[in-house]
């Protein structure tokens, strides 16, 4: 089967997901698929090794775990069933705080936290249909870093919504209210990419 062979008007579940075996990436959004974009860029690469590993550190001894891209995180209000999951997506960063939620498959239900990286032909996805899923599924904080920018916007949830964080800079120090006690510099950060 090929990407090609899909109806792209037609919604999809995760056991649908589950089958497919073409070579591009994909995610499913309300039952919706979209084309995650291709292998992303080295500097990418290295913020996601450079974050993930800052909250690997942190995390150690603690009940949270980090969860790089591959990983299926499945996002359902109504069951676990994968005929009657209608998102499944693979962020950048998952960080769990719940062990209950992990299984062989990945995440089932909500992150603690989502980090994502935007790379130039992403950014619609990122910003406007996974903003939307993860404030609806409750992602406590959903981090959306800028590489072109050396910038990353923090969105918590606060009563169902999320408030956005004033833009962390050069020079800022970002801390999280999920982890309480976590500090990431954004100088050090962005030098590395």
């Amino acid at each position: 089967m090929k990407l090609a062979d899909l109806d792209l008007n037609k919604a999809y579940t995760y056991a649908d997901y589950l089958q497919w075996s073409f070579k591009e990436r994909v995610e499913l959004i309300k039952g919706k698929v979209l084309k995650m974009s291709p292998a992303p860029n080295p500097r990418h690469q290295v913020l996601s090794m450079e974050i993930s590993g800052r909250m690997w550190d942190f995390l150690k001894g603690k009940e949270c775990r980090v969860y790089p891209a591959p990983f299926d995180v499945r996002l359902s209000h109504k069951a676990a069933e994968d005929s009657m999951i209608a998102t499944v997506v693979q962020p950048d960063i998952s960080v769990v705080c719940d062990p209950g939620k992990i299984d062989g498959k990945g995440c089932i239900g909500a992150p603690d936290i989502v980090v994502e990286i935007l790379s130039p032909s992403n950014n619609e996805q990122e910003l406007k249909h996974k903003y939307e899923v993860y404030e609806q599924s409750g992602v406590k904080e959903y981090w959306v870093v800028f590489p072109a920018e050396r910038m990353i916007i923090i969105y918590t949830l606060m009563d169902g919504r999320f408030a956005g964080s004033r833009p962390y800079t050069v020079g800022s120090t970002i801390s999280s209210s999920v982890l309480s006690g976590f500090s990431l510099n954004v100088s050090e950060l962005f030098s590395q990419a």
